[in-house]
């Protein structure tokens, strides 16, 4: 096992200079640890396990040698790379693309699934170098007999403890079948379970162990904070942190899908310009999302860990944490969205009173202390706004008032006898009639309510896998009800453990509560007629009309079908007091088969 720390040129590694010439345009000057120590044992040919976190350079690791082997007359896959994702398939063959500018007639083909086969068929036909794709895609083209990988000399597992994770090693293992055996084989990955144990001692010949540590590689460079946050003022923490920062990008990491779009739209109506990206959104769309990211056509990224997973965008100075993740991998992986290719970046989490035991376990997990910090106040806030509007003012005088504007002004001043200050002032208060230069919001003053009696159950801890879904009910506080009137109501009517039930935030006239994503339709229906102290629960998908509201829609649009919104018979109603009476429909077991994060992803 080795870690390199003596710092050396790419030019001493070896490399030949078409691909140095590209890392100079690229403006690369010193190899990361993991590509010093990584590059020289890929070119001698040996097999390499690779031990690192993302965001540490691992792809140049292997992608620099690699295309230093190749051979550009030899017209048929010599290389295959390994992605658990369709993202990072896609940016590694972006990688080998730019290292490889000035190597004629080099051709690569990302092969994943998401995307139709013709196009991934013709490029296969015309003769490819590279191949880099994930496991079930890979597969398809084996059994079709349209890729050959049995004469390639390099292949590459990256994150493989990820694909472990994601269901793939059996995939991965079939496909390995279909190699010679005898090609050098380097395997990357942040952690060695021992399933992926078990592959490197099959499948790799005496390797060479290289271990970057996490903590040097991916933390240390990174400015951490965390700001003690009422759960139900996460919004008004977020905009009071974009506010008082100087970003370049900025990715929000949230929990649930719905959590996903609902921040984005906010963050939209503040005057910012935001996506989202979530596990039900289309291959297409998410390509769209990361293309506009990466052109600069929007600067705030909301996204969930499942749709963040292998996303390599150098432009994040700043990651929130909006809801904090449930384990220290999860944490270590999301700021490490910001601080690539050795810059600095910045990291907040937001925690509330309740989440201090998940802070520590983070903390002692990567052997550093995350500070706490204090929110910006509304006076702060209002001096960032103040700022931020004179210095457009000064921008815009660069440029002189048009002719009309200079005259309509003096007008005004003459035959309404008011002073041109007046004027200013009345126009400033008109130009910030939607986003005030100070608030009395009750959003951002936090008195809209009375503080809400938030519910975590422990399907968030023991069930981490599981996506969930926030919905709405129209009963609250006023109503007499408490949490656990509500998660008795639920599990009593879906058959379901409470550990399945998540967050509950019970507000004066009205509460939420996140349940997991998938909800078959015909559950959702019986939901709807739940009564809690003879009133109706009223659920309906958070942010959402009630029109708008039937389950089975992946996206949560559409309206409910008229079969759905016919009241149940009486028949079809659970026996008082006992759980999960109107169950017929569920499978066995007593549980609704709600879909999983892993279930979501269709097999890659």
């Amino acid at each position: 096992m080795t870690s390199s720390t003596q710092t050396t040129g790419f030019q001493e590694l070896g490399l030949p200079e078409p691909i140095l010439q590209s890392l100079r345009e690229l403006g690369y000057e010193t190899p990361s640890p993991i590509q010093q120590a990584s590059i020289p044992v890929v070119m001698t040919g040996g097999d390499l396990i690779g031990q690192a976190q993302t965001g540490t350079g691992k792809t140049a690791a292997f992608a620099l040698p690699l295309l230093a082997k190749l051979d550009p007359t030899q017209n048929e896959p010599q290389v295959l790379v390994m992605t658990p994702t369709r993202e990072l398939a896609v940016q590694v063959a972006e990688a080998f693309q730019r290292y490889a500018r000035h190597l004629p007639k080099f051709r690569i083909a990302p092969i994943y699934g998401g995307q139709d086969f013709r196009p991934q068929l013709k490029l296969l036909k015309q003769g490819v170098h590279v191949v880099v794709g994930t496991p079930g895609r890979l597969l398809d083209h084996l059994r079709r007999g349209s890729l050959d990988i049995s004469r390639i000399h390099s292949l590459v597992l990256d994150e493989a403890d990820e694909m472990l994770r994601m269901g793939f090693i059996e995939d991965v293992e079939a496909i390995l079948s279909h190699c010679s055996g005898n090609q050098q084989t380097a395997l990357f990955s942040a952690t060695m379970p021992q399933a992926i144990r078990r592959i490197a001692d099959n499948y790799l010949t005496d390797p060479q162990h290289i271990v970057i540590k996490s903590a040097t590689a991916t933390v240390d460079r990174i400015d951490q904070s965390h700001w003690l946050v009422d759960g139900r003022r996460k919004l008004e923490a977020l905009r009071r942190y974009l506010e008082t920062r100087t970003f370049d990008a900025v990715i929000v990491f949230v929990r649930t899908r719905d959590s996903a779009s609902e921040v984005a739209e906010k963050v939209n109506a503040w005057g910012y310009r935001s996506e989202a990206i979530h596990g039900a959104i289309n291959q297409n769309q998410r390509e769209k999302v990361i293309n506009g990211l990466k052109k600069n056509k929007f600067d705030i990224l909301v996204a969930t860990d499942v749709a963040a997973r292998g996303l390599d965008v150098d432009r994040f100075s700043h990651v929130v944490n909006f809801d904090i993740p449930y384990d220290s991998e999860s944490y270590v992986h999301r700021i490490g969205r910001t601080g690539r290719a050795g810059r600095s970046g910045t990291a907040i989490l937001f925690v509330t009173r309740r989440e201090h035991r998940l802070l520590r376990s983070i903390e002692q997990d990567t052997k550093q202390r995350i500070p706490r910090s204090d929110m910006p106040d509304q006076e702060a806030v209002t001096e960032q706004r103040i700022s931020r509007f004179k210095e457009n003012v000064a921008t815009a005088l660069a440029n002189p008032p048009s002719e009309l504007a200079s005259q309509l002004a003096k007008d005004i001043t003459a035959e309404l006898q008011v002073t041109p200050e007046t004027i200013t002032a009345l126009l400033i208060d008109w130009l910030h009639e939607d986003n005030p230069l100070t608030s009395n919001d009750p959003e951002e003053t936090g008195k809209s309510d009375e503080p809400d009696i938030p519910h975590e159950a422990s399907s968030l801890k023991a069930h981490p896998e599981v996506e969930m879904e926030r919905f709405r009910l129209d009963l609250g506080k006023s109503h007499g009800i408490g949490v656990g009137d509500i998660v008795g109501a639920i599990i009593n009517e879906l058959g379901i453990d409470s550990e399945l039930v998540g967050e509950i935030n019970l507000r004066r006239r009205y509460s939420t509560v996140d349940l997991p994503a998938g909800m078959p339709r015909e559950l959702f229906s019986q939901l709807k007629k739940i009564k809690i102290r003879k009133k109706l629960l009223g659920i309906r998908r958070y942010g959402k009309s009630d029109s708008g509201s039937g389950s089975g829609s992946r996206s949560g649009s559409g309206s409910t079908s008229k079969a759905a919104a016919k009241p149940a018979n009486k028949s079809s109603r659970p026996a008082k007091g006992k759980p999960g009476g109107a169950n017929k429909r569920l499978p066995k077991g007593g549980k609704p088969k709600f879909q999983r994060r892993s279930d979501r992803s269709s097999k890659n």
